[in-house]
């Protein structure tokens, strides 16, 4: 009677998935790591000193809205005025 571990007295064609099972695994890690190792603990809503609104600020996301066309200047104004009392500008003098 033929294994799969002794096909023909090899390993068999199972083998083949270790590889993929490893590259899997790193790339996993690999995922993880980015999403969470790099960014520490800084959150979307704070930026370094100085460099102005990140790309997942609220400020920025507000200008990409704008910029498509979801929302008017005099709605782009109204937003911009709530967030600056709550968050503070970015580049008046960094995050609050």
């Amino acid at each position: 009677m033929q294994t799969l571990a002794h096909w023909d007295g090899g390993p068999g064609p199972w083998i083949l998935l270790f590889p993929l099972i490893w590259a899997a695994v790193v790339v996993g890690a690999v995922t993880v790591l980015r999403r969470t190792g790099l960014r520490g603990r800084r959150g979307p809503w704070r930026a370094t000193a100085g460099t102005g609104p990140s790309g997942d600020s609220p400020i920025a996301v507000l200008g990409r809205r704008f910029a498509s066309g979801e929302i008017d200047e005099d709605e782009y104004w109204r937003r911009l005025s709530v967030l600056d009392e709550q968050f503070g500008r970015m580049g008046k003098g960094g995050a609050v």
